[in-house]
């Protein structure tokens, strides 16, 4: 499972147009904007109609976007409270949690979550400062039950150390390269199936 996270800042036309190109090697985008909910779906509708398939398409954590594209996936963050309550009330929508720890891997399974990343895994921009998860971390979250994906640090490099038992890598920054980047990144991840 490969998927992309977009940028945390208003979503352009030129943001849909670089998601649909690389939409083939992608199984989910995760839509993490700061853009009000009426612009939300103004940019999802746009990458709806540039044929993004909707099935792809996870909105982070805004349930009005959800039910307004009609779509059937959502992520929220590590142990929001909205969670509980829809996975009650919407047993069509598939739920995915981001997660730090073994506790919050727990608390997805707990409530049959869909899966959970996880991370950060490598070192990144984005967390500078902070180490990432130990080895022994993560091998004792890849003995959960629910599907893990590695978050943080994924690029070209640090894929062919990713520790084994992953369901799936998402990140950032690597998709805001070129297509041929990600068709690499694709690869690796297919690699790192097989094996």
């Amino acid at each position: 499972m490969i998927i992309a996270i977009t940028s945390y800042h208003k979503l352009t036309k030129q943001d849909s147009i670089n998601y649909c190109e690389i939409e083939p090697y992608l199984d989910y985008l995760i839509v993490r904007s700061p853009m009000c909910t009426s612009e939300t779906i103004e940019w999802i509708n746009q990458l709806k109609q540039r044929h993004f398939p909707k099935d792809k398409i996870i909105i982070h954590s805004d349930y009005h976007v959800l039910q307004s594209c009609d779509l059937s996936r959502i992520h929220f963050r590590e142990n929001d409270e909205q969670i509980r309550a829809l996975k009650q009330h919407s047993s069509n929508i598939k739920i995915s949690m981001s997660t730090h720890s073994r506790q919050s891997i727990q608390y997805a399974e707990d409530l049959n979550l869909d899966f959970v990343l996880y991370g950060h895994v490598f070192e990144t921009k984005s967390k500078k400062g902070l180490a990432p998860k130990s080895l022994i971390e993560i091998n004792d979250v890849l003995k959960s039950d629910i599907p893990v994906v590695a978050l943080g640090g994924i690029n070209l490099k640090t894929m062919s150390h990713l520790p084994k038992g992953f369901q799936g890598i998402a990140g950032i920054s690597i998709f805001n390269h070129s297509i041929k980047t990600v068709q690499a990144l694709h690869r690796a991840w297919l690699n790192y199936e097989a094996t």
